[in-house]
């Protein structure tokens, strides 16, 4: 497989992203993205993805299963070589990591 170019990697970067909008916690009717959940998504120019995510709380329901799903999904992209996800608790998930839309539709704002 050959190397992507920098512009091929971005816009993988950008479909593994809105990817990421398309996978809920259960619990909450707002898509990991915008609940500010993913913290950083990374690309390399062999197509490696690296995520690194925290969920609402260590106590999370799906603690054990949402990193799966995400990790999945997003190896399933196109371009996609691999995927990671690094589950991380620092620094805490907060209500303010939410976009704006997240609020709103939380009535949070």
């Amino acid at each position: 497989m050959r190397a992507l170019t920098l512009t091929e990697a971005r816009e993988l970067k950008s479909k593994v992203i809105e990817l990421l909008k398309t996978v809920f916690d259960p619990e909450i009717p707002v898509n990991i993205y915008e609940l500010g959940m993913v913290y950083n998504t990374s690309v390399d120019l062999a197509g490696a993805v690296d995520i690194t995510m925290t969920l609402t709380s260590p106590a999370c329901p799906v603690a054990g299963s949402l990193p799966g799903e995400v990790q999945n999904k997003v190896a399933s992209v196109p371009g996609v070589a691999s995927a990671r996800v690094n589950l991380v608790w620092t620094p805490p998930w907060t209500k303010d990591m939410m976009s704006d839309a997240a609020k709103l539709k939380l009535n949070l704002l």
